[in-house]
């Protein structure tokens, strides 16, 4: 017999997809009731030929066939023993006509032919020589050539590591697995991270967190990489702002300039300090100022408010009073009407009568001319009561009028008391539910909060909220909005407006888990161009789904609706942007 084929791990797949196919089309030929291929044999079809036998195979039990060891036998009629394969192939190969022996012409029926049990045990305790000789010199039983081959060291074997395709013997496998395939997985020598080693010296290069590399603001420090963020808050070479900034301070160096220009311009600093505290003090004392004349106004209005009550109320009762007189008088009338036409009869009675009734006519006119007078007096106290009806509307609308001025004194100065002019507003929403549940059936749309400014002279802008969605968070989010409205100053500001906005709503458990989005204004857009007139705000501009209703009124680590109560909050970017 011809040497063994060394990869018998390939050619246990191939036997198996054979031995499948076998058993798909097994029953054409030895009925259902037939036993099948034995472990041992399912991996032999395809080095049968190359098996080398320790004693000269015997004739009986080579296959007629495929002139190799028969495997799985089945004995014909005839006597001939076969592979059972080779004559499963044989009858597909001779369909429609019936097979035949190969050996002496017979037929073969399927309903004849049956598996060999005795044959078959011969064959399996059978000595061979391993696959791998002369490498290997094990001599094995047949049936435990497959058990050997699982563990025989000059088995070749392909490496296992991902993208190596090399093929060793299984004794050599292990110190190339851990020692010299370039696919093998090693430690980072840095960050000790299994890595593959054909890739670690670009994960050194690349990624690697703890890897020292330069400072990017080229100090003289070597910073592991995942501390680069932390380095740059302490970095002496980054270039930062003066801390006194936001005073009017504009010196921007490295940062070890700008400590040292701190401490030597402390003076100056105070200086600037001081500058900014007397402005604010000047505005306050403007603002104090201010909402002192508007509440002596208010007092004012409300003391000629209870001065116009005090006179309109007699008015009340003279007319309560002449309307009883009115009543009176009509009623008397009506009664007059009546006596007038018995006195016009009587008088026709009389002219036809022309006698002894002349002093009862006399009377009658006497009568008659009282009734006049008292008509006169009626129509006298009609006129009179118009008079005062007159005067009452007069009256209750110089009333309407004061209310009026009252309300919008009183709205006045809660906007002066609650507007900023850093560029900040804190919006408290209270009553949230109900402002929501009216919004959900239709009014109002939405609620406005008071003006802020980004200045004494600045832009003037206020926030819009939706509290049950607008457009596509309708019904699901809250929306919220800022808008521009005219200010007394638009015409010395620069437009369009161009400071970045953030809106935020805040947590009030404390945790700092606000909400928040900003937006940089578009330069096209209408909405951030000078408003057209003195009363028309631009168009809003926001965000409609800003936070969903859920994670609003029930959130995991915060708490947005506190006590019914809902805290916004509108920032402007005051960055770049010139005071007047």
């Amino acid at each position: 017999m011809a040497t063994a084929d060394p990869k018998l791990r390939g050619s246990k797949e191939s036997s198996l997809q054979s031995e499948d196919s076998a058993r798909g089309s097994e029953d054409s030929i030895l009925g259902s009731g037939e036993s099948r291929m034995s472990s041992w044999e399912s991996a032999l079809p395809s080095i049968q030929h190359c098996l080398k036998f320790v004693l000269t195979l015997k004739e009986q039990f080579v296959c007629p066939i495929c002139k190799g060891v028969v495997l799985n036998p089945q004995q014909n009629s005839c006597g001939h023993i076969y592979c059972f394969l080779c004559l499963q192939a044989l009858q597909e190969s001779s369909s429609p006509s019936s097979p035949v022996c190969p050996v002496d012409g017979a037929v073969i029926t399927p309903a004849e032919v049956f598996q060999d049990n005795c044959c078959k045990r011969e064959i399996s305790s059978l000595e061979v020589y391993c696959t791998n000789s002369p490498a290997c010199t094990s001599v094995v039983t047949l049936r435990h050539l497959q058990k050997h081959l699982g563990s025989c060291q000059y088995e070749q074997l392909r490496c296992c590591n991902p993208g190596c395709t090399a093929e060793l013997k299984r004794r050599h496998l292990q110190e190339h697995l851990t020692s010299t395939c370039p696919h093998r997985m090693e430690s980072c020598p840095h960050c000790q991270q299994p890595q593959r080693l054909s890739l670690i010296q670009d994960h050194v290069e690349s990624s690697c967190p703890k890897l020292e590399v330069d400072c990017p603001n080229r100090c003289s420090l070597k910073v592991p990489r995942y501390k680069l963020t932390e380095h740059r808050e302490s970095c002496p070479e980054l270039h930062v702002d003066c801390s006194y900034k936001k005073f009017g301070c504009s010196v921007q160096d490295k940062r070890g300039n700008v400590k040292l220009h701190e401490d030597a311009a402390v003076n100056h600093h105070m200086l600037l300090v001081l500058r900014s505290n007397t402005h604010l003090e000047q505005q306050v004392e403007v603002l104090q100022e201010t909402a002192l004349l508007r509440q002596q106004e208010v007092q004012t209005d409300s003391l000629l408010l209870a001065g116009l009550h005090n006179k309109i109320r007699p008015l009340l009762h003279q007319n309560s009073s002449h309307e009883h007189v009115v009543s009176a008088a009509q009623r008397t009338l009506s009664r007059q009407e009546d006596v007038l036409s018995t006195v016009q009869l009587d008088v026709q009675q009389v002219s036809w009568g022309l006698g002894p009734g002349l002093q009862e006519l006399e009377e009658l006119r006497k009568s008659l001319d009282a009734v006049i007078q008292e008509v006169s007096a009626a129509e006298a106290l009609r006129e009179h009561l118009g008079t005062l009806e007159e005067n009452l509307k007069h009256h209750s609308g110089l009333l309407d009028l004061h209310a009026a001025q009252l309300s919008s004194n009183k709205q006045h100065l809660q906007e002066l008391e609650a507007t900023s002019y850093n560029g900040k507003l804190i919006w408290k929403i209270e009553d949230f539910r109900n402002r929501r549940d009216a919004e959900v059936k239709g009014h109002p749309p939405c609620l406005s909060s008071v003006p802020f400014h980004t200045g004494p002279c600045g832009y003037k802008m206020a926030s819009k909220v939706y509290l049950n969605g607008d457009g596509e968070g309708r019904e699901t989010h809250l929306s919220l909005y800022v808008v521009l409205m005219p200010g007394d100053f638009d015409a010395l500001l620069p437009w369009p407006f161009k400071q970045t906005v953030s809106l935020s709503v805040l947590d009030q458990s404390g945790a700092g888990n606000h909400q928040s989005l900003s937006f940089r204004p578009d330069p096209t857009s209408k909405s951030f161009q000078q408003p057209a007139g003195e009363s028309v705000s631009n168009v809003a501009v926001g965000f409609s789904c800003f936070v969903p209703l859920n994670k609003l009124e029930t959130p995991q680590n915060a708490a947005y609706v506190k006590d019914d109560t809902l805290f916004v909050k509108v920032k402007v970017d005051m960055a770049g942007l010139e005071h007047l």
